[in-house]
């Protein structure tokens, strides 16, 4: 009874965040406040589930995973949201006005439509880009820190380094023409299918969920330790469906998962991550040049 409860948790969970966003009162939604605390309750809530029914006793939330993997989450609704709409969302919006961009017929379309259509734009971009992160050696070197962590927990979705988390906010959303309490739904049920697809639960969706959206088993396989090459495939944060379409998409699950020796990094160590290259041939110079100088002086 306790296994078939947490299997129809994920797919639950998103028909009770579709129900409440679409009687939220007007006040509600209009406060910028209503989809922080929407999503902090949604991956508190996952993250209490990892206590009463865990995958994996070695990925067990410990003090100084929580206390980083908070950093982050912080990081992501403060600095990171600012980053996207400040550098992204408002010029998209003077674009718009700009041009005379209208999508009128989307207001008009019903509540869950809005929605879906929504969810698709954000998972549409974040799987390209995710992509290019998988086959661009620049980009891997931003996403190469969230490949580093050892251990999936509720909240390891928002671990990474800064510009990977900006690049990987990206969307086209603000060039349609859409409700807030759409937006808002859809971005509440896009962190609660994140959340659960990184926690250390035991809840292994119907077929008819995981067809559409990620899941624990499809991103651990994304994480595997296994190889570099073995994390090219599952590529949607959310939409798994997308990975069917593009031909992405891989079976299986790993318990283990890390790259580079399974290496840990700081968070300072993931923040200057794409650097080190040239703080490494820095240092090279400065040692060569300090060898030539004591040659001379010797």
């Amino acid at each position: 009874m306790k296994k078939a409860i947490f299997d129809l948790l994920p797919p639950a969970t998103i028909a009770v965040i579709l129900l409440l966003w679409s009687i939220a009162p007007a006040a509600w939604i209009a406060s910028s406040w209503s989809i922080i605390v929407a999503g902090v309750l949604t991956t508190a809530f996952v993250l209490a589930l990892e206590g009463f029914s865990e995958r994996h006793a070695e990925w067990r939330m410990t003090k100084r995973e929580f206390a980083t993997d908070l950093f982050y989450v912080i990081m992501g609704y403060t600095v990171i949201a600012w980053a996207s709409i400040k550098l992204a969302e408002d010029p998209l919006k003077a674009a718009k006005k700009s041009l005379g961009i209208t999508t009128e017929w989307a207001m008009h379309l019903p509540f869950l439509a809005q929605v879906a259509l929504v969810v698709f734009l954000i998972e549409f971009g974040q799987y390209w880009m995710h992509r290019l992160m998988h086959n661009s050696s620049f980009f891997w070197s931003t996403h190469a820190p969230h490949h580093h962590i050892t251990q999936l927990n509720a909240m390891k979705g928002s671990v990474g380094n800064p510009l990977e988390l900006f690049l990987i906010s990206l969307s086209v959303v603000a060039l349609f023409d859409l409700p807030l309490a759409a937006i808002f739904c859809a971005l509440n049920i896009l962190t609660a299918v994140a959340t659960f697809a990184h926690a250390n639960v035991r809840s292994d969706p119907p077929i008819w969920y995981s067809f559409f959206f990620t899941t624990i088993r499809n991103h651990s396989l994304h994480h595997t330790a296994l190889s570099y090459e073995d994390t090219r495939c599952n590529y949607g944060n959310s939409l798994i469906l997308l990975d069917r379409i593009f031909g992405t998409y891989r079976e299986g699950e790993s318990a283990i998962v890390g790259q580079d020796d399974r290496k840990r990094l700081t968070i300072w160590e993931q923040t200057i991550f794409p650097a080190r290259p040239l703080i490494e041939k820095v240092r090279a110079n400065g040692v060569r040049k300090d060898s030539q100088s004591n040659v001379l002086t010797g």
